[in-house]
């Protein structure tokens, strides 16, 4: 065990993007489990654009990080020390530690999960909160059916490549938008999407009418901007629009940009949901195990884009926007 926990606090409410003086790095003590509590060694962080809002002093669906708060994040690592007879030491566990080395819980928050099933990594993507995103946003307040034309943006990503592949277990098309040829051709030919359109290439609206001619049903929408209005005038009657996440509107320093393209929604008698995972927390467990299943049955895939270094935080949280990470973005803080 290493002599202190390093730290990254929330030092500034950044503006626009963030920049290294809204961080603090910090050295500080190894907690200590108090009674009924558990010590637990992070080995992981998961790095989320919803991060990104939890650093604004806005009403949300949830507080925001105080000033010189450790930095909310979801977390995997193991329990080094026990004082809570649910968990012993040994136990691999998810939980909201933040981004950090070591973190006490009480317990209540945590989940035990098995390195052996799948790599300790994949319980922050397809077997964690991205997978239980894709699974009830699609499945629920998307109500996919089979024959649906399902469109996604930020398909490569960590929730938008499994909105995707459930899309096609449960008999629906699946159509990806992403940036890059080469995410689109892992959207497709990895994953197994119908097909996948480059938002970067001059020819992107023109690309989407093949793959798009018989309209959408579902639009899972990770972006927002400009890409939802496309997607907003491509409905057909009754469709569904699932407003996950808006990650090319989270920097502005100007007004959000709204979709322009709404009426559609009247004309088709359509409708647009916006959720939150953490709706649906007492059916977690549901949803871990029929994401566990498909995967164990080779249904689901799951890609991790990992860094390395806690010191790297920073840098590595802004592959978010910028579109450099493939698949679920996660720190690897562990010191070997």
């Amino acid at each position: 065990m290493s002599a202190q926990n390093k730290q990254f606090k929330l030092a500034a409410r950044p503006v626009g993007v963030p920049k290294d003086s809204d961080w603090e790095f910090t050295n500080a003590a190894i907690p200590a489990a108090g009674e009924g509590e558990v010590l637990v060694r992070v080995h992981y962080v998961s790095l989320d654009p919803a991060m990104r809002g939890w650093m604004n002093d806005a009403k949300s669906y949830i507080p925001p990080v105080g000033l010189g708060e450790v930095m909310r994040a979801g977390t995997v690592g193991e329990v080094i020390e026990s004082n809570n007879p649910a968990f012993s030491v040994g136990d691999h566990v998810t939980g909201y530690h933040g981004v950090q080395q070591y973190g006490v819980s009480d317990g209540k928050d945590l989940v035990k999960v098995d390195p052996s099933l799948a790599p300790l990594e994949s319980y922050l993507g397809g077997l964690g909160m991205p997978g239980l995103t894709a699974y009830f946003g699609l499945t629920d307040v998307g109500a996919v059916k089979e024959g649906d034309t399902v469109l996604v943006s930020g398909a490569a990503g960590a929730v938008g490549s499994l909105v995707g592949q459930i899309a096609k277990i449960k008999g629906a098309r699946a159509v990806g938008i992403a940036g890059g040829p080469d995410k689109c051709r892992y959207v497709v030919e990895e994953l197994g999407f119908d097909a996948c359109v480059d938002y970067k290439a001059d020819s992107f609206l023109n690309d989407l009418k093949e793959p798009l001619k018989s309209g959408v049903d579902v639009y899972f929408d990770n972006v927002g901007g400009d890409i939802l209005d496309i997607a907003l005038a491509r409905l057909n009657r009754h469709a569904r629009v699932v407003i996950c996440g808006a990650i090319s509107q989270y920097n502005n320093t100007t007004p959000v940009q709204g979709p322009v393209n709404y009426l559609s929604l009247l004309v088709q008698h359509a409708r647009m949901e916006g959720f939150v995972v953490f709706d649906y927390v007492k059916q977690y467990g549901e949803g871990v195990q029929q994401l566990a299943t498909w995967y164990s049955q080779g249904q689901l895939k799951f890609k991790e884009h990992v860094d390395t270094g806690i010191e790297n935080f920073p840098s590595t949280f802004l592959k978010l926007f910028s579109g450099e990470n493939f698949g679920k973005l996660v720190l690897k803080v562990i010191e070997d």
